[in-house]
Protein backbone atom coordinates (compact mmCIF):
# COMPACT_ATOMS: atom_id res chain seq x y z
CA UNK A 1 0.00 0.00 0.00
CA UNK A 2 3.04 2.26 0.08
CA UNK A 3 3.91 4.93 2.67
CA UNK A 4 1.32 7.58 1.77
CA UNK A 5 -1.47 8.03 4.29
CA UNK A 6 -4.69 6.38 3.13
CA UNK A 7 -8.04 8.03 3.83
CA UNK A 8 -10.76 5.68 5.05
CA UNK A 9 -14.54 5.88 5.15
CA UNK A 10 -16.22 3.38 7.47
CA UNK A 11 -19.80 2.54 6.53
CA UNK A 12 -21.26 1.36 9.83
CA UNK A 13 -18.66 2.70 12.26
CA UNK A 14 -20.78 2.10 15.38
CA UNK A 15 -21.29 -1.61 14.68
CA UNK A 16 -18.99 -4.41 15.79
CA UNK A 17 -16.84 -4.37 12.63
CA UNK A 18 -16.74 -0.57 12.62
CA UNK A 19 -15.56 -0.38 16.21
CA UNK A 20 -12.89 -3.01 15.62
CA UNK A 21 -11.80 -1.16 12.46
CA UNK A 22 -11.29 2.04 14.43
CA UNK A 23 -9.18 0.15 16.97
CA UNK A 24 -6.98 -1.12 14.13
CA UNK A 25 -6.75 2.30 12.48
CA UNK A 26 -5.87 3.87 15.82
CA UNK A 27 -2.68 1.79 15.86
CA UNK A 28 -1.62 3.03 12.41
CA UNK A 29 -2.03 6.80 12.67
CA UNK A 30 0.92 7.29 10.29
CA UNK A 31 -0.68 5.10 7.59
CA UNK A 32 -4.44 5.67 7.86
CA UNK A 33 -6.76 8.59 8.48
CA UNK A 34 -10.48 8.21 9.12
CA UNK A 35 -12.20 10.83 6.99
CA UNK A 36 -15.84 9.67 7.26
CA UNK A 37 -17.90 7.68 9.75
CA UNK A 38 -21.52 6.55 9.48
CA UNK A 39 -24.25 5.20 11.75
CA UNK A 40 -27.93 4.43 11.63
CA UNK A 41 -29.12 5.91 14.93
CA UNK A 42 -26.34 5.35 17.51
CA UNK A 43 -25.53 9.01 18.02
CA UNK A 44 -24.00 8.58 21.47
CA UNK A 45 -21.26 6.26 20.23
CA UNK A 46 -20.78 8.28 17.03
CA UNK A 47 -20.17 11.42 19.10
CA UNK A 48 -17.45 9.59 21.03
CA UNK A 49 -15.87 8.42 17.75
CA UNK A 50 -15.98 11.98 16.39
CA UNK A 51 -14.14 13.30 19.43
CA UNK A 52 -11.45 10.63 19.17
CA UNK A 53 -10.91 10.41 15.40
CA UNK A 54 -11.98 13.88 14.18
CA UNK A 55 -13.41 12.85 10.79
CA UNK A 56 -14.19 15.45 8.15
CA UNK A 57 -17.76 14.28 8.00
CA UNK A 58 -20.31 11.76 9.21
CA UNK A 59 -23.50 10.25 7.83
CA UNK A 60 -26.51 9.46 10.01
CA UNK A 61 -29.15 7.42 8.22
CA UNK A 62 -31.93 8.62 10.54
CA UNK A 63 -32.78 12.23 9.58
CA UNK A 64 -34.05 13.25 13.01
CA UNK A 65 -30.92 11.92 14.67
CA UNK A 66 -28.81 13.76 12.10
CA UNK A 67 -30.53 17.06 12.97
CA UNK A 68 -29.82 16.52 16.66
CA UNK A 69 -26.17 15.74 15.95
CA UNK A 70 -25.66 18.93 13.93
CA UNK A 71 -26.48 20.95 17.05
CA UNK A 72 -23.63 19.36 19.02
CA UNK A 73 -20.67 18.85 16.67
CA UNK A 74 -20.13 22.43 15.55
CA UNK A 75 -18.81 23.58 12.20
CA UNK A 76 -15.74 21.34 12.11
CA UNK A 77 -17.57 18.17 11.11
CA UNK A 78 -20.00 17.94 8.21
CA UNK A 79 -23.19 15.99 9.02
CA UNK A 80 -24.95 14.29 6.12
CA UNK A 81 -27.98 12.05 6.32
CA UNK A 82 -29.76 9.20 4.61
CA UNK A 83 -28.74 6.98 1.71
CA UNK A 84 -27.86 10.12 -0.24
CA UNK A 85 -25.20 10.92 2.35
CA UNK A 86 -23.64 7.48 1.98
CA UNK A 87 -23.56 7.83 -1.80
CA UNK A 88 -21.91 11.25 -1.48
CA UNK A 89 -19.05 10.24 0.78
CA UNK A 90 -18.01 7.12 -1.19
CA UNK A 91 -17.64 9.37 -4.26
CA UNK A 92 -15.34 11.92 -2.65
CA UNK A 93 -11.67 12.38 -3.48
CA UNK A 94 -10.65 12.31 0.18
CA UNK A 95 -11.55 8.61 0.42
CA UNK A 96 -9.12 5.88 -0.71
CA UNK A 97 -10.56 2.86 1.13
CA UNK A 98 -14.18 2.13 1.98
CA UNK A 99 -14.81 -0.34 4.80
CA UNK A 100 -18.25 -1.66 3.91
CA UNK A 101 -19.61 -2.79 7.28
CA UNK A 102 -23.29 -1.90 7.11
CA UNK A 103 -25.59 -4.75 8.12
CA UNK A 104 -27.61 -6.48 5.42
CA UNK A 105 -29.03 -5.19 2.16
CA UNK A 106 -28.39 -1.58 3.18
CA UNK A 107 -24.73 -2.02 2.19
CA UNK A 108 -25.43 -2.74 -1.48
CA UNK A 109 -25.93 0.68 -3.08
CA UNK A 110 -23.08 2.52 -1.31
CA UNK A 111 -20.68 -0.35 -2.07
CA UNK A 112 -21.66 -0.24 -5.75
CA UNK A 113 -21.06 3.53 -5.65
CA UNK A 114 -17.64 3.07 -4.05
CA UNK A 115 -16.62 0.61 -6.78
CA UNK A 116 -17.77 2.99 -9.53
CA UNK A 117 -15.62 5.70 -7.98
CA UNK A 118 -12.65 3.32 -7.95
CA UNK A 119 -12.19 3.00 -4.21
CA UNK A 120 -10.50 0.01 -2.62
CA UNK A 121 -13.22 -2.00 -0.88
CA UNK A 122 -12.67 -3.78 2.44
CA UNK A 123 -15.85 -5.86 2.40
CA UNK A 124 -17.45 -6.92 5.67
CA UNK A 125 -20.98 -6.74 4.27
CA UNK A 126 -21.39 -10.27 2.88
CA UNK A 127 -24.99 -9.63 1.87
CA UNK A 128 -23.77 -7.35 -0.93
CA UNK A 129 -22.20 -10.33 -2.72
CA UNK A 130 -25.05 -12.65 -1.74
CA UNK A 131 -27.75 -10.55 -3.40
CA UNK A 132 -25.73 -9.15 -6.30
CA UNK A 133 -22.59 -11.25 -6.69
CA UNK A 134 -22.62 -11.43 -10.48
CA UNK A 135 -23.19 -7.69 -10.82
CA UNK A 136 -20.64 -6.78 -8.13
CA UNK A 137 -17.80 -8.88 -9.50
CA UNK A 138 -18.51 -7.58 -13.00
CA UNK A 139 -18.18 -4.01 -11.69
CA UNK A 140 -14.98 -4.89 -9.80
CA UNK A 141 -13.46 -6.10 -13.08
CA UNK A 142 -14.84 -3.18 -15.10
CA UNK A 143 -13.48 -0.50 -12.76
CA UNK A 144 -10.28 -2.35 -11.87
CA UNK A 145 -10.66 -2.04 -8.10
CA UNK A 146 -9.47 -4.24 -5.25
CA UNK A 147 -12.21 -5.95 -3.24
CA UNK A 148 -10.66 -7.48 -0.14
CA UNK A 149 -12.81 -9.63 2.16
CA UNK A 150 -12.98 -8.84 5.87
CA UNK A 151 -15.03 -11.88 6.96
CA UNK A 152 -12.62 -14.08 8.90
CA UNK A 153 -13.40 -17.11 6.70
CA UNK A 154 -12.78 -15.36 3.39
CA UNK A 155 -9.76 -13.53 4.73
CA UNK A 156 -8.41 -16.95 5.75
CA UNK A 157 -8.89 -18.30 2.24
CA UNK A 158 -7.26 -15.22 0.72
CA UNK A 159 -4.26 -15.69 3.03
CA UNK A 160 -4.01 -19.39 2.15
CA UNK A 161 -3.99 -18.52 -1.56
CA UNK A 162 -1.15 -15.99 -1.43
CA UNK A 163 1.54 -17.19 -3.81
CA UNK A 164 -0.62 -20.07 -5.09
CA UNK A 165 -1.79 -20.78 -8.63
CA UNK A 166 -5.59 -20.57 -8.53
CA UNK A 167 -5.84 -23.43 -11.04
CA UNK A 168 -4.45 -25.80 -8.38
CA UNK A 169 -7.39 -25.31 -5.98
CA UNK A 170 -9.41 -28.48 -5.41
CA UNK A 171 -11.89 -27.03 -2.94
CA UNK A 172 -12.46 -24.45 -0.21
CA UNK A 173 -13.44 -25.53 3.30
CA UNK A 174 -15.25 -22.93 5.41
CA UNK A 175 -15.27 -23.54 9.14
CA UNK A 176 -18.23 -22.80 11.42
CA UNK A 177 -18.35 -22.75 15.20
CA UNK A 178 -21.80 -24.36 15.17
CA UNK A 179 -23.16 -21.50 17.28
CA UNK A 180 -24.89 -21.82 20.64
CA UNK A 181 -27.23 -24.64 19.53
CA UNK A 182 -24.73 -27.11 18.12
CA UNK A 183 -25.75 -29.71 20.71
CA UNK A 184 -29.36 -28.60 21.13
CA UNK A 185 -31.90 -31.10 19.73
CA UNK A 186 -34.07 -29.84 16.89
CA UNK A 187 -37.19 -30.54 18.96
CA UNK A 188 -36.11 -27.82 21.42
CA UNK A 189 -35.76 -25.08 18.76
CA UNK A 190 -39.36 -23.91 19.24
CA UNK A 191 -38.59 -22.82 22.82
CA UNK A 192 -35.30 -20.99 22.11
CA UNK A 193 -35.31 -17.49 23.57
CA UNK A 194 -33.76 -14.41 21.95
CA UNK A 195 -31.22 -14.11 24.78
CA UNK A 196 -30.04 -17.67 24.16
CA UNK A 197 -29.62 -17.07 20.42
CA UNK A 198 -27.54 -13.97 21.12
CA UNK A 199 -25.16 -15.85 23.42
CA UNK A 200 -22.52 -16.89 20.87
CA UNK A 201 -19.79 -19.11 22.38
CA UNK A 202 -16.81 -17.55 20.58
CA UNK A 203 -17.51 -14.31 18.72
CA UNK A 204 -18.83 -10.91 19.82
CA UNK A 205 -20.97 -9.61 16.96
CA UNK A 206 -24.08 -7.57 16.23
CA UNK A 207 -27.52 -9.06 16.88
CA UNK A 208 -28.44 -9.92 13.30
CA UNK A 209 -25.23 -11.76 12.45
CA UNK A 210 -25.29 -13.52 15.83
CA UNK A 211 -28.74 -14.96 15.09
CA UNK A 212 -27.52 -15.89 11.60
CA UNK A 213 -24.69 -17.80 13.27
CA UNK A 214 -27.18 -19.56 15.52
CA UNK A 215 -29.23 -20.75 12.49
CA UNK A 216 -26.07 -21.38 10.40
CA UNK A 217 -27.52 -19.01 7.79
CA UNK A 218 -24.34 -16.99 8.25
CA UNK A 219 -22.34 -19.94 6.93
CA UNK A 220 -24.74 -20.36 4.03
CA UNK A 221 -24.31 -16.70 3.09
CA UNK A 222 -20.54 -17.15 3.32
CA UNK A 223 -20.66 -20.08 0.88
CA UNK A 224 -22.43 -17.81 -1.63
CA UNK A 225 -19.90 -15.05 -0.96
CA UNK A 226 -16.98 -17.46 -1.46
CA UNK A 227 -18.48 -18.63 -4.76
CA UNK A 228 -18.25 -15.08 -6.12
CA UNK A 229 -15.00 -14.02 -4.48
CA UNK A 230 -12.99 -17.04 -5.56
CA UNK A 231 -14.89 -18.03 -8.72
CA UNK A 232 -15.53 -21.63 -7.71
CA UNK A 233 -18.72 -23.69 -8.15
CA UNK A 234 -20.81 -24.59 -5.12
CA UNK A 235 -19.79 -28.26 -5.20
CA UNK A 236 -16.17 -27.21 -4.52
CA UNK A 237 -17.03 -25.18 -1.40
CA UNK A 238 -17.52 -27.23 1.75
CA UNK A 239 -18.52 -26.44 5.34
CA UNK A 240 -17.19 -28.15 8.46
CA UNK A 241 -18.17 -27.50 12.07
CA UNK A 242 -15.14 -26.54 14.17
CA UNK A 243 -16.36 -25.43 17.63
CA UNK A 244 -13.04 -23.95 18.80
CA UNK A 245 -12.99 -21.31 15.98
CA UNK A 246 -9.18 -21.44 15.74
CA UNK A 247 -8.99 -22.57 12.11
CA UNK A 248 -10.84 -19.87 10.19
CA UNK A 249 -10.95 -21.72 6.87
CA UNK A 250 -8.87 -24.01 4.65
CA UNK A 251 -7.93 -24.58 1.04
CA UNK A 252 -7.39 -28.07 -0.35
CA UNK A 253 -5.18 -28.32 -3.45
CA UNK A 254 -5.20 -30.84 -6.29
CA UNK A 255 -2.26 -32.77 -4.79
CA UNK A 256 -4.19 -33.37 -1.55
CA UNK A 257 -2.28 -30.76 0.45
CA UNK A 258 -4.39 -28.53 2.72
CA UNK A 259 -3.48 -25.03 3.90
CA UNK A 260 -5.29 -23.53 6.90
CA UNK A 261 -5.21 -20.08 8.45
CA UNK A 262 -5.32 -20.14 12.24
CA UNK A 263 -5.73 -17.50 14.91
CA UNK A 264 -7.81 -16.54 17.90
CA UNK A 265 -11.40 -15.43 17.14
CA UNK A 266 -10.63 -11.71 16.91
CA UNK A 267 -11.97 -9.64 13.99
CA UNK A 268 -9.15 -7.13 14.28
CA UNK A 269 -6.82 -9.60 12.52
CA UNK A 270 -8.77 -9.89 9.23
CA UNK A 271 -9.58 -6.17 9.32
CA UNK A 272 -5.90 -5.27 9.65
CA UNK A 273 -4.96 -7.73 6.91
CA UNK A 274 -7.52 -6.16 4.57
CA UNK A 275 -6.16 -2.67 5.24
CA UNK A 276 -2.48 -3.62 4.87
CA UNK A 277 -2.96 -6.26 2.12
CA UNK A 278 -0.84 -7.89 0.81
CA UNK A 279 1.61 -6.96 3.58
CA UNK A 280 1.57 -7.98 7.24
CA UNK A 281 2.17 -5.63 10.14
CA UNK A 282 2.70 -6.23 13.86
CA UNK A 283 -0.44 -6.44 16.01
CA UNK A 284 -0.56 -6.59 19.78
CA UNK A 285 -2.78 -9.12 21.45
CA UNK A 286 -3.05 -12.71 22.57
CA UNK A 287 -1.74 -15.59 20.48
CA UNK A 288 -2.91 -19.18 20.07
CA UNK A 289 -1.55 -21.30 22.93
CA UNK A 290 -1.69 -24.80 21.42
CA UNK A 291 -0.84 -26.83 24.55
CA UNK A 292 -3.55 -24.95 26.45
CA UNK A 293 -5.98 -25.43 23.57
CA UNK A 294 -5.42 -29.17 23.81
CA UNK A 295 -7.50 -30.31 20.85
CA UNK A 296 -9.45 -29.16 17.84
CA UNK A 297 -12.55 -31.02 16.70
CA UNK A 298 -14.52 -31.17 13.45
CA UNK A 299 -18.04 -32.31 12.53
CA UNK A 300 -20.27 -32.52 9.50
CA UNK A 301 -23.05 -29.88 9.75
CA UNK A 302 -26.58 -31.20 10.33
CA UNK A 303 -28.44 -29.68 7.40
CA UNK A 304 -31.77 -31.01 8.61
CA UNK A 305 -31.50 -29.37 12.03
CA UNK A 306 -29.90 -26.23 10.60
CA UNK A 307 -32.23 -25.87 7.63
CA UNK A 308 -30.97 -22.36 6.75
CA UNK A 309 -27.61 -23.75 5.62
CA UNK A 310 -29.33 -25.99 3.09
CA UNK A 311 -31.65 -23.20 1.94
CA UNK A 312 -28.63 -21.04 1.15
CA UNK A 313 -27.10 -23.87 -0.88
CA UNK A 314 -30.42 -24.29 -2.70
CA UNK A 315 -30.57 -20.57 -3.50
CA UNK A 316 -27.02 -20.61 -4.86
CA UNK A 317 -27.95 -23.58 -7.04
CA UNK A 318 -31.02 -21.75 -8.37
CA UNK A 319 -28.86 -18.69 -9.13
CA UNK A 320 -30.05 -15.37 -10.52
CA UNK A 321 -32.30 -13.55 -8.09
CA UNK A 322 -32.83 -16.49 -5.71
CA UNK A 323 -30.05 -15.45 -3.27
CA UNK A 324 -31.58 -11.95 -3.10
CA UNK A 325 -34.88 -13.53 -2.05
CA UNK A 326 -33.07 -15.72 0.48
CA UNK A 327 -31.37 -12.69 2.00
CA UNK A 328 -34.44 -10.45 2.15
CA UNK A 329 -36.60 -13.17 3.67
CA UNK A 330 -33.91 -13.96 6.22
CA UNK A 331 -33.47 -10.33 7.24
CA UNK A 332 -37.20 -9.91 7.83
CA UNK A 333 -37.53 -13.24 9.65
CA UNK A 334 -34.52 -12.59 11.90
CA UNK A 335 -35.85 -9.10 12.67
CA UNK A 336 -39.19 -10.62 13.61
CA UNK A 337 -37.49 -13.15 15.89
CA UNK A 338 -35.42 -10.43 17.59
CA UNK A 339 -38.65 -8.45 18.13
CA UNK A 340 -40.27 -11.63 19.55
CA UNK A 341 -42.90 -11.78 16.82
CA UNK A 342 -41.97 -15.32 15.69
CA UNK A 343 -40.21 -18.28 17.28
CA UNK A 344 -36.70 -19.37 16.34
CA UNK A 345 -37.72 -22.44 14.34
CA UNK A 346 -40.00 -20.32 12.12
CA UNK A 347 -37.05 -18.47 10.53
CA UNK A 348 -36.23 -21.13 7.88
CA UNK A 349 -39.94 -21.72 7.21
CA UNK A 350 -40.42 -18.07 6.20
CA UNK A 351 -37.38 -18.23 3.90
CA UNK A 352 -38.53 -21.48 2.32
CA UNK A 353 -41.95 -20.04 1.52
CA UNK A 354 -40.42 -16.92 -0.05
CA UNK A 355 -38.11 -19.01 -2.25
CA UNK A 356 -40.98 -21.29 -3.30
CA UNK A 357 -43.07 -18.31 -4.39
CA UNK A 358 -40.30 -16.66 -6.42
CA UNK A 359 -39.66 -17.03 -10.15
CA UNK A 360 -35.92 -16.67 -10.70
CA UNK A 361 -34.58 -13.96 -13.03
CA UNK A 362 -31.17 -14.44 -14.62
CA UNK A 363 -28.41 -11.79 -14.60
CA UNK A 364 -30.46 -9.13 -12.79
CA UNK A 365 -29.57 -5.44 -12.89
CA UNK A 366 -29.37 -3.36 -9.72
CA UNK A 367 -32.94 -2.06 -10.08
CA UNK A 368 -34.21 -5.65 -10.44
CA UNK A 369 -32.48 -6.68 -7.23
CA UNK A 370 -33.82 -3.66 -5.32
CA UNK A 371 -37.38 -4.38 -6.50
CA UNK A 372 -37.18 -8.10 -5.67
CA UNK A 373 -35.82 -7.26 -2.24
CA UNK A 374 -38.81 -4.97 -1.64
CA UNK A 375 -41.34 -7.52 -2.91
CA UNK A 376 -39.85 -10.30 -0.81
CA UNK A 377 -39.90 -8.24 2.37
CA UNK A 378 -43.53 -7.32 1.80
CA UNK A 379 -44.43 -10.97 1.19
CA UNK A 380 -42.69 -12.27 4.30
CA UNK A 381 -44.37 -9.61 6.42
CA UNK A 382 -47.74 -11.10 5.41
CA UNK A 383 -46.73 -14.47 6.90
CA UNK A 384 -46.66 -13.31 10.53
Amino acid sequence: MGTATKNIAILGSTGSIGQNSLEVIGGFSNRFRTTYLTTNTNITLLQKQIREFRPRGVVVLDKRAASELRKTVGDGVEVLCGEEGLEQIVARDDVDIVISALVGFAGLKPTVGAIKHRKTIALANKETLVVAGELMMSLVREYGVQLIPVDSEHSAILQCLLGEDRSTIARLILTASGGPFLNTPKEAFSSIRVEEALNHPNWKMGNKITVDSATLMNKGLEVIEAHWLFDLPAERIGVVIHPQSIIHSMVEFIDGSVKAQLGLPDMKLPIQFALTYPDRSPMNGARVDFPRLGSMTFFEPDRDKFRCLQLASDALGLGGTAPAVLNAANEVAVGAFLNRRISFEKIPLMIERALAKHTVRRSPELHDIVEIDRQTRNFVETLF
